[in-house]
């Protein structure tokens, strides 16, 4: 394990200690002392909902594992040496701890690979790198998009040896993390998670990193591999053809000089689902003569200081950006249709801590463990609190006992901030089930920026907008200058506005007829060799990072690629009853859930009310879904 030399003194390894997760770092020093019990004894941690993050252990279990590893440590940097690696039954019991549960037999080989303790990349896929370069030298992929799953695409296909190009119609690389500019943008997931797993990165300045730091990240890590001679940026895709008798895809782009074709054996979309603003469809938008804008788009030249300014929206980038422009206009109307539901996280805002870094750099898997305890924790542990139950009656805001029982805990947080505020307790307390709509982290800072004197949250809907401001529909008109649209993406019209013609000359868009399915969200019929990551019902909401989904969807797109190039076909397609099956039983599954639940109305659903967003199933069937393809669910033809 490659970490830097302990060379510190006393006060640097114990302050270190003090920053630690506990539980990751008692298992790091499984691996340094080679001692089973630091976690079979009677330290066992066991997480609560809105516990400490440190598995509940007293003061004295905290003192004295902190001993044990200055101890250790100490010992490390005067000369000793860490201990051989543990065996796969010690690695089990390693897991059981530091999760605080007994980790289901089907999961383990699901975490042991996240974990991946015996090597720094272990969802590469060999085989295809081992393929002879004559078998790949003459096979082109196009990649649509340069954003976190386009530079996936583009790392591991170089590292097999697979030709590529990748356009992108943004000038640099970094997709949504470089378009979205808005006060406040930052991710939801934490950081030491939401980066690949190849990359990690122990310098993260903020547990949950702002939109500046992201797109660096990403563009460092296209930068290391040399990514961007491969890439043509400010070029769009218009249309994508394929032509049957050549088993290649003509892909016609627009750039700043005219248009050109891309001819290629497949195509890789990686353009994701929130990447097209969506205005709302509300009377006389086009009239107001003041200024406006979408917040995907921010307009940094306008000036919100003592300005009236109207938000419209209370999604996750409102939620972002509204407490980062309260304080500075002279008074915001913030229009709210629902209230999101809001997650305690203490440590939203919060810099990552030095001693924490340090642990990260030089205490040998540390850093391991620490991941693997955040992607478990965020991995399925609230799963079971948004599924249904059929048979649940009691209330329409939520779905099940134990949904109810999330609502409930979740509600008393909400209200603990607002008291003596019961308009605002009203108003900011959702009407839905948890989980059925994204829900936002909180600290604190949303619900103090809805308190500010200058702040007002309407409710009642919007009757249309005036050269002047807005109507309200019970009767009211506020006067503004300024209005935001925080009213997120066309999520449902994948791969928008682009075409693609398959077999026959059969168009996607109207196949799919506004309502976009494709198996494992990857492949479609009558589309061969053409291959989407975040494609439809890959989306996540209650457990993990989409990074991960990418990482799958790659992997899986590769093991296509190598049954494509072993059998020396041209061409690979799903079989329509594979992909139909497959899509029969999401639509039941997503029904047990509380985003599909048919009283919740979000972006999850398309217009005909049908989730297409969202995985419904644990990240454990993803995964072990897209390991390896089955040849069985594919069609090969040409040569």
């Amino acid at each position: 394990m490659s970490t830097a030399p302990v060379t510190d003194d006393d006060d640097v390894i114990k302050n270190a200690i003090e920053q630690a997760h506990l539980p990751s770092l008692i298992a790091a020093l499984v691996h340094v002392t080679g001692d089973e019990s630091l976690v079979t004894g009677e330290i066992k941690p066991v997480y609560d909902f809105f516990g400490d993050g440190q598995g509940g252990l007293t003061d004295e279990q905290r003192a004295a594992a902190k001993a044990r590893a200055f101890a250790a440590l100490k010992a490390l940097r005067d000369g000793g040496r860490i201990a051989p690696p543990p065996n796969s039954a010690t690695v089990r019991k390693m897991m059981n701890f530091v999760a605080g549960a007994d980790i289901p037999d089907r999961y383990v080989p699901f975490l042991e690979e996240e974990l991946a303790l015996t090597e720094t990349d272990v969802k590469a896929v060999p085989a295809l790198t081992a393929l002879p370069a004559g078998k790949k030298e003459d096979f082109r992929v196009l990649i649509v998009g340069a954003g976190m799953s386009g530079l996936l695409a583009a790392i591991r296909l170089k590292q097999a040896g697979v030709p590529f190009f990748v356009v992108d119609k943004n000038k640099d690389v970094g997709g949504t993390w470089m378009v979205n500019t808005y006060p406040g943008c930052r991710v939801d997931n934490p950081n030491h998670l939401y980066s690949y797993s190849f990359e990690p990165n122990h310098d993260w300045p903020y547990h949950f990193s702002t939109q500046p730091l992201l797109w660096k990240y990403f563009q460092n890590v296209a930068d290391k591999y040399d990514l961007r001679p491969a890439i043509r940026f400010q070029t769009e895709v218009i249309e994508s053809a394929y032509d049957e008798a050549k088993a290649m895809w003509r892909t016609r782009v627009k750039t700043p000089d005219g248009e050109d074709t891309i001819v290629s054996n497949a195509v890789i979309t990686a353009v994701g689902q929130l990447s097209r603003p969506r205005l709302p469809d509300i009377k006389g938008i086009e009239t107001f003569k003041g200024q406006s804008f979408h917040s995907a788009t921010w307009d940094h030249s306008v000036n919100l200081k003592g300005k009236r300014v109207a938000v419209i929206g209370t999604g996750a980038s409102a939620f972002q950006f509204v407490p980062e422009i309260a304080p500075d206009v002279a008074h915001l109307t913030v229009f709210q249709r629902t209230a999101p539901w809001l997650g305690p996280t203490a440590n939203y805002h919060d810099k990552v801590e030095d001693g924490k870094k340090w642990l990260l750099k030089h205490v040998p898997f540390y850093a391991k463990w620490y991941r693997f305890w955040l992607f478990w924790m965020l991995t399925d542990g609230i799963y079971e609190f948004v599924k249904a139950d059929p048979g649940w009656s009691s209330r329409k805001d939520s779905v099940g006992a134990q949904n109810d029982m999330l609502r409930e805990m979740l509600t008393q947080y909400t209200h603990s901030q607002l008291e003596g505020r019961p308009e605002l307790q009203a108003a900011a307390t959702p009407n839905y089930p948890p989980g059925g709509k994204r829900s936002v982290r909180d600290n604190g800072v949303w619900l103090a920026a809805l308190k500010r004197p200058n702040v007002e949250t309407v409710t009642s809907g919007i009757e249309e907008i005036t050269p002047a401001g807005l109507k309200t529909k019970d009767g009211r008109t506020i006067d503004v200058d300024i209005i935001i649209y925080g009213t997120g993406f066309t999520a449902s019209e994948f791969l928008a506005p682009m075409h693609f013609k398959g077999k026959g000359g059969i168009d996607l868009h109207a196949q799919w007829a506004g309502d976009a399915r494709a198996y494992l969200g990857i492949t479609v019929p009558n589309f061969p060799n053409l291959f989407i990551m975040y494609g439809p019902n890959t989306n996540i909401v209650v457990n993990g990072s989409i990074i991960f989904f990418s990482e799958c969807e790659i992997r899986y797109i590769q093991g296509l690629i190598e049954l494509l190039l072993t059998s020396n076909a041209s061409a690979i397609e799903v079989k329509k009853d594979v992909h139909d099956v497959f899509n029969v039983k999401v639509d039941a599954q997503n029904a047990n859930m509380a985003w599909g639940a048919p009283q919740v109305t979000s972006w999850y659903k398309n217009k005909k009310g049908r989730v297409t967003q969202n995985w419904p199933w644990p990240l454990v069937d993803y995964w072990d879904a897209t390991k390896t393809p089955n040849p069985a669910d594919y069609e090969l033809s040409g040569s």
